[in-house]
């Protein structure tokens, strides 16, 4: 296997001229995307530039400080994200939402650090920061679907929920079936792309591996580890979210604070 070979800033810049592919169809089909093209790939591309020397500053102090505080940070835009993205307000669902992420991934940081990866110091910015990064990554999406369906559940399906606390049932067993869909939604797409990993789809992280000269049966062991953790940390996070939410914006009577905006 050769090492990872590297990219000039030059031939970057080349290679970035694809974007006039999809400038030209926003151009011919009169999408008005055009505006929004150029914002997305100058952030995308100063955000990464920035965030790449930052690491590189993060990854040669390594302070065990330094990474919680980045971590924290994470977290709690994650959890800002995704409950701007429901269209939920946030003042009710922000905790509810930063616990279940910050249930989901502490016990699987700790354990891929502690029992599996086991680097020196245990803290080491170049594993915990990525790590961090890709389980609360893939964990937006799921938080999202999950709070959305929920939500639109009690407003579409508003008369079953209160057929059943009219028959007796507690606000908890009388939402347990809009919790339960909920789950089933933001699950579908992580199983659907577990199972046909491999087959269908390589992974960018084992992708960035090869590419980068690891060896792919190595390769291969780090994205199954990725890839169990998200699911985990995502179900975990979920399931908290969601019932933290239901405790939340659901009082004694069963009567549920808020409504899905969008």
């Amino acid at each position: 296997m050769q090492s990872s070979i590297d990219i000039s800033w030059f031939e970057l810049g080349l290679f970035m001229t694809v974007l006039i592919i999809p400038f030209s169809i926003n151009y011919y089909f009169q999408l008005e995307l055009g505006r929004k093209i150029s914002t997305s790939v100058i952030r995308m591309t100063a955000q990464l530039a920035l965030v790449g020397l930052y690491l590189q500053f993060l990854f040669d102090l390594n302070s065990a400080l330094l990474n919680i505080v980045w971590l924290a940070v994470m977290l709690c835009v994650g959890a800002s994200a995704i409950v701007d993205s429901t269209g939920l307000p946030k003042k009710i669902l922000y905790f509810p939402v930063l616990t279940g992420l910050l249930f989901g991934l502490v016990p699987m940081i700790c354990l891929l650090l502690i029992a599996l990866l086991k680097p020196t110091p245990l803290y080491s910015g170049q594993y915990l920061i990525p790590l961090a990064g890709m389980l609360l990554g893939n964990s937006l999406s799921g938080n999202i679907i999950a709070l959305q369906r929920l939500y639109t559940a009690f407003k579409e399906k508003k008369s079953e929920y209160e057929g059943a606390l009219a028959l007796g049932a507690s606000p908890s067993f009388a939402a347990s079936p809009f919790v339960r869909s909920a789950l089933q939604q933001s699950f579908a797409p992580i199983i659907a792309s577990m199972a046909t990993t491999g087959l269908v789809t390589l992974p960018g992280m084992m992708t960035g591996q090869i590419l980068g000269g690891v060896d792919p049966m190595v390769a291969i062991k780090y994205q199954l580890v990725i890839l169990v953790a998200i699911f985990v940390m995502l179900s975990i996070s979920v399931t908290t979210t969601l019932l933290l939410a239901i405790r939340t914006t659901i009082n004694h009577s069963g009567l549920v604070r808020i409504a899905i905006n969008k």
